[in-house]
Order: structure tokens, then C-alpha cells, then sequence
């Protein structure tokens, strides 16, 4: 029976009950004849063993009985009940806790977003991870930004290329604010991805070799900016407004595809004359 609240209690207990026995205790070296098992899919004494906790919780957890499993536990059940990523994401949303973080970020896009990014020509579009690497683009941002092609793999980073880039240094009109809100960003994504280590060494050398990043990074400010408008000074195009919005899909949760338009009508005009000169 459907109600229009759920009873997190219940359901808790009901999906863990229907994990534990779809379980093939085969695929655990365990014996599975009806005769020393008179229910199917692995005993509650064998789930409790292999999530490290008490027999007595898995039972009260499986009963319903008000229970409100830590992070620490949940992860122990998820990995002892074998749930795949989704089932895992259902199990920590249904009690309200984030999963830790595995701290990996994608490093190539994935195969359906690279030719979404060809679909989405002549709408200049890019490819991102939680820590601003750039991972793929189309044709008609290299025309906007610039050629990332010619950059060596390490420097293909929207922050050190903001930071550092003398072209896209001069390319922003409001780049104070540009830089702020990125740097805001970033800091979001080092708290959501503590363990990444490549993120905390980008950090590190961004403190200590940029003085602009470091006073930025001491105020601490936190901001996620999915969507927003960017004035550029385009050598070519002159000056044009962009509108830019952030997608994120959900079977790559850290690849970010970033889109531009033109924010006016002089602007698309600009832009589209841009990107027309690109394919010729």
C-alpha cells in the first residue's frame, strides 16, 4: 500500500529484508540447500557478520523498530548486501545521509556526452570534472576560449587557466568576479571530494603561487554556480555577453557539461558569426 508519506522506518526495513534474501549464498562459499536454509538468500546472522554489526541490530533494523543506521553503517550494509550504485544511492537518500566520497574524479568523457557535444554545435559546449578539468569540447569553444589542444594535459584546468592564461586572463571583462566564483566552486567540490588528492594538490599550489587565489581562498566563500552570464572582450568577436548553463547527467554525476549562448541578440549574432568562421 502506497501512502503519500513515506514511513522511512518501514521501508528501511522492507528493502533491506528483500536485499538480504535475493542473495545467492553461492556467491559467498556458502552452503544453499533447502535443507540447512528454509528461507532464501543469506541468514541475518551472515549479513551481521559480513557489515560487522550485531545480529541483534540487523534484526531490529529488518523489525522496524526505530533504528537509524550512521553513514559508517549504512556503507558496512551496502557493501554486505552487494546493492549496485543505484540501490546504494536509494539506501542513504531513504536516511537522509550523504555516501562518503571516493574522492575519483572522471578524467575522459564519457562516450554519449562527446557526441552531444558535436549535437550541440553551433552552441559552444565543454566538458568538466568537480575540480575544473576539462575533459572534452566542441569545435566552437576552442573559437570562444581557445584551443585546448595546443595546452599539455595538466594545464587543461578552467581555475589555473583563469589564473594563469594570459589570453583568458584578458578575456573576461568582470574577471574579479569570474575568478571569485570559481574559486567559491571549487571549495564546494574540495569539501564534497575531501579525499581527492590531485584537488588538494591543485589547492595547495594555487595558495602558494597566486597571491589573488590565496586571498580568495582565505575568505572562505562557498558557491555553486550552475547557471549565470560572463561579459567577454573576444579578440575577434568583440565584446559579447554569454549566458552559460551547467547540466549535470545522472549516470555521470562528476562530468559537467557546460553550454554557451548569447545573452542578447548583438551577442548571438557575435557568437554565431564566430563559430560559422570555425567551420570553414
Amino acid at each position: 500500500m502506497i501512502t503519500d508519506a513515506v514511513d522511512v522506518t518501514r521501508e528501511l526495513a522492507a528493502f533491506l529484508r528483500s536485499r538480504r534474501e535475493r542473495l545467492d549464498p553461492r556467491d559467498f562459499g556458502l552452503p544453499s540447500s533447502r535443507k540447512s536454509r528454509r528461507t532464501p538468500g543469506l541468514r541475518r546472522e551472515e549479513v551481521a557478520e559480513l557489515a560487522g554489526v550485531s545480529v541483534d541490530y540487523v534484526v531490529r533494523l529488518e523489525q522496524a523498530r526505530g533504528l537509524r543506521p550512521s553513514v559508517d553503517v549504512v556503507e558496512a550494509l551496502a557493501g554486505a548486501l552487494r546493492l549496485p550504485p543505484d540501490e546504494r544511492a536509494y539506501l542513504f537518500g531513504l536516511l537522509r545521509h550523504r555516501p562518503h566520497a571516493d574522492g575519483k574524479a572522471a578524467t575522459t568523457a564519457s562516450p554519449s556526452l562527446v557526441r552531444l557535444l558535436d549535437d550541440l554545435s553551433p552552441r559552444p559546449a565543454m566538458v568538466l570534472n568537480h575540480r575544473f578539468d576539462l575533459l572534452a569540447w566542441n569545435t566552437e569553444m576552442t573559437r570562444v576560449l581557445l584551443d585546448f589542444d595546443t595546452l599539455p594535459p595538466r594545464e587543461r584546468n578552467a581555475i589555473r587557466l583563469c589564473l594563469l592564461h594570459l589570453r583568458v586572463r584578458e578575456l573576461y571583462v568582470d574577471r574579479d568576479r569570474v575568478v571569485r566564483d570559481g574559486i567559491a566552486h571549487l571549495r564546494t567540490a574540495w569539501a564534497a571530494h575531501p579525499e581527492d588528492r590531485e584537488l588538494a594538490d591543485l589547492i595547495t599550489e594555487c595558495v602558494t603561487g597566486d597571491e589573488e587565489f590565496a586571498r580568495l581562498w582565505a575568505e572562505r566563500d562557498v558557491k555553486v554556480n550552475g547557471r549565470g552570464h560572463k561579459t567577454m572582450r573576444h579578440p575577434v568577436a568583440g565584446e559579447i555577453v554569454v549566458e552559460f548553463e551547467t547540466l549535470v547527467p545522472v549516470q555521470d554525476p562528476d562530468q559537467f557539461l557546460v553550454i554557451y549562448r548569447g545573452a542578447d541578440e548583438d551577442s548571438r549574432s557575435a557568437l554565431d558569426g564566430l563559430c560559422v568562421t570555425s567551420a570553414r
